[in-house]
Order: C-alpha cells, then structure tokens, then sequence
C-alpha cells in the first residue's frame, strides 16, 4: 500500500525585546544561569504581571505579514502544568482567543509550490531551562521564564518533508524581514515541533498523528519527518497501532523516542487570566503596524529585477536576507553599476562571510566602501585583478579603497610605452608560440595577454593589454 505523509507545525519563535513579555527583566539570551529575574519571573506571592506592548505589535505585524484576520480583542489565559523550570505551575498564553487566525503562507520547494494555511498566531511566554548535564543532578535556569514567544499553528496541510522545510525557513525569512526575531535556531529562538502521521494514498481521514520535539535545524526536522513517517508505515504495516504521545528526536543516533503521552487542551485546565486585562488592537495599531511593513522579498526581488535590470536568480539570492538586500542597495548607491554590485555581494561578500562565519551586520567592508572599490575598476583606475587584493586588505583597514590603492602602488598602469615594452619582450620570449598564433592557433592570444598581466603584476589596462597585443600580432 502506497502512504503520504500528513504534516502540521507548531513553531515557537522568540521576540527580540529588550525585556520579557510580563515584566521588565532582561530578555537577553546567554546571561549568567538565574540572573534575568524579578519577582513576577519567580512567582513570588503578590507579584502581578503587566503585558509588554511591543508584544502585541509584533505578533499582529505578523499577522499582518501572513494574511491573518487580527483579532481586535483578545484575552491572555492560564495553561497549567507543572514542571521544575515553571515556577508559577502555568504559563501564560492563549486559547480560545488567539490575536490572529486564518492566515497563509506561500512556499516554493523543487517539487513544486505550496499553500501552507495557518490556524493561529498567539502570544506566550517561555518557560525556564532544565540542565541534566552537571553531574547527576537538575539545576533550574529561570532566566528564559517569561520571555516573549509567537507561537504559529499550521494546518496539516504539508505533504513532504521538503513542505515543512521550506515552510519553516518561510517563516523564519518572514521574521527576520519584520525584525522582531534572529530566527537562530540553534539558540532556540526559532523552535519546531511537527505533528507527523501517514494515511494511504487517496484517503480523506487523517491518520493517529505523533509531536515530534528538539528539532534544531532545518535538515533535523527533514530527518525527523522522514523517519517518523517511516515509523508510522512499518507499525501499520506489521499490524500495530500508532500510539498518539510525544516523541524526541535524537539527532545523533537519528531517531525519535517515546517522551510522553500527547496532552489535550483540557489537560491544561485553561482559564482567563484574572491579573491581565484583555488585548485590545485599535485602528491607531493597525495602522502603524501597517506602515511599519517592511518590503518583503518577493516584491523587493521583482523590483530589483525591474529596476536594476539584474537577472532574476541574482535577485533572489540578494534578498533572502534583508540585511544583505540593504546591503546591495547600499553599495549599488556608491558604485551606480548594478550588475558589479550583484556579482561583488554575491561573490566575494558571500565567500567572506561563509568562511568566517559571519553576519553582514559584522563585516568589515561597508557598503560605502565597496560601492567605491568598485566605481575605481569602471574608472579604470584599478583590474579586477587588483581589487580582489584591495578588497582583502579592506578586511584590515579601515581606510578608503582609494587610500589603500595609493599607499600600496596598485594604480592601474594605461602607459602605452611601458605596456609595448612588456608586451614586446613577452613575445621575444616565446618565439615559439608566436610561430603557433601566427599559424592559427589563436586561443594563444589569451597566453600571450596573461603573461603579461603577470609580467606588470596584475596593474595593466587590461583593455590597453589587448589593443597593443593585438596591434602588434598583426603587424
């Protein structure tokens, strides 16, 4: 029997405030354990909880963002359990109000595009840290208590483990692009939980589905999918029946395990919060959040393409990352020539920051200074040749490309004498190959160009290089 794959994720993405969703404690990660707290992060009795407002703008800019319907009133609710690294015994969060509902994402994979739906934005605060890995004991880190979360819900509407993906890194585009979150998965800023079941190939009843945690990268929640879905087959398969609970996914031995039994909803007792006041979202809200939009990739790509006239593939790769699209407008701002300034972000930016392991926000070159490397090459004041050099030694110095090309003595050499000069003992130095051209062999043009180029160490006009060549070949 043939199965597909049914797939829906819960994704839990973590706001970049400055301080927690109830209170006014630091929300910054990787702070010393138990050090981000206040009263109302602990629970102490009389501690009362006040919504932080940037919360609420940054979840209806969400919302905003995927098509949601925005709820105008919304209520915060109690969802109960109890764990050592939750010192209330509930978390705050939503439920049967969420602040948005109904939205959708759009999602390109090699198999095809997708309509992924969305049940759900809500808002909710993160819970402490369990550590099992000092000794034999648990230690409790609170500083991640009350930290602001978005949680998505999708529908079961992905089909393959490519979908939820490609899904995921939709949205974690999506908030980077608003700036209300890293999206750094490996920090836990972006968390994934995906509900997994299979059916038979051209059924209509989903089949008993798993939740499955500690996914902590995009291939992670691939291998997962995959081998959960396979689980599911070889159970059915061999006359079992799949259990709905809770599993982790071992990334090292790459398999899922049984956690725990899957709660429902009124597992958790859910109730209003009676020390939070509801949600309100006014017209004045809206509209703000509205404009606050930024230009999202899709539309930004389309635009560079029309505006700029770069090819569609340079476009797309530019704006997956809106700080590297600022970065390209910036540059291509100073240098005036589109297509340089793709092909230097793409190559050269790129490499650079891939070998070092960096952010553009913390690379050394601007993009003002880039933008003048380049207006030096169409001057024809430098080659290409010798702007890769000026390029790495911008890495080190802070000083203006035009300074470095000085202090170095790496000024394009266009003296037509000095270039004959090269270029005439070049071929008294390869008779041989000067009988080959003349014979026909004519791909020996570029022998004779490079040797020169190596000959001048890089400086020469090469469009001089290859008038003077070619003038005196002939002759």
């Amino acid at each position: 029997m043939n199965y597909e794959i049914v797939v829906g994720l819960e994704v839990h993405c973590q706001l970049n405030t400055e301080s927690k969703a109830f209170c006014g404690c630091s929300a910054k990660f990787g702070k010393s354990a138990n050090t981000n707290v206040c009263p109302v992060c602990l629970a102490l009795p009389g501690a009362l909880p006040v919504l932080n407002a940037r919360v609420v703008e940054d979840a209806v800019k969400l919302g905003l963002a995927t098509g949601c319907t925005i709820a105008r009133h919304s209520i915060l609710a109690r969802k109960n359990y109890f764990y050592p690294d939750l010192p209330k015994g509930y978390q705050i969060s939503q439920y049967e109000e969420p602040i948005c509902s109904e939205g959708m994402l759009h999602v390109e994979t090699d198999e095809g595009s997708k309509d992924v739906r969305l049940v759900r934005i809500h808002i909710e605060e993160d819970a402490g840290k369990s550590i099992h890995d000092i000794g034999d004991d648990t230690y409790i880190d609170v500083n991640r208590c009350g930290v602001p979360l978005l949680e998505i819900v999708s529908y079961p509407d992905m089909r393959t483990s490519k979908e939820a993906s490609a899904y995921l890194q939709k949205l974690r585009q999506i908030v980077k692009y608003l700036g209300i979150s890293d999206g750094n998965m490996e920090e836990g800023s972006l968390r994934c939980d995906a509900n997994v079941s299979v059916r038979p190939v051209g059924a209509t009843e989903y089949g008993t589905r798993t939740e499955i945690k500690n996914m902590n990268s995009f291939r992670n929640v691939e291998r997962a999918i995959e081998y959960e879905a396979k689980r599911h087959i070889e159970v059915i398969e061999g006359g079992g029946v799949i259990v709905q609970e809770t599993r982790l996914w071992d990334a090292d031995k790459l398999e899922t395990r049984s956690m725990r039994g899957k709660e429902h909803a009124h597992d958790y007792r859910y109730f209003p919060d009676p020390d939070l006041v509801p949600v309100l979202v006014d017209d004045g809200m809206m509209h703000r959040m509205r404009e606050e939009l930024p230009e999202f990739p899709e539309d930004r790509a389309a635009r560079f393409v029309s505006e700029f006239g770069i090819p569609a593939y340079d476009a797309g790769v530019l704006t997956v990352e809106r700080e590297l699209a600022d970065y390209f407008e910036a540059t291509l701002n100073v240098s005036g020539d589109a297509k340089a300034s793709s092909n230097w972000v793409m190559g050269e930016v790129m490499r650079t920051l891939k070998e070092k392991y960096l952010d553009i926000h913390e690379f050394a070159i601007s993009p003002e200074r880039l933008g003048g490397l380049i207006k030096l090459i169409n001057a024809g004041a430098i080659s290409n040749t010798i702007a890769k050099q000026v390029f790495e030694l911008m890495q080190e110095d802070e000083a203006t490309p035009e300074a470095i090309v000085e202090r170095e003595g790496l000024a394009q050499v266009s003296d037509t004498g000095a270039i004959e000069a090269s270029i005439k003992e070049i071929l008294d130095a390869n008779q041989k190959q000067l009988e080959q051209y003349r014979s026909g062999k004519a791909q020996l043009f570029g022998f004779f160009v490079g040797q020169c180029m190596q000959k001048m160490k890089g400086k020469a006009n090469p469009k001089v290089v290859n008038d003077i060549l070619k003038s005196m070949l002939e002759g």
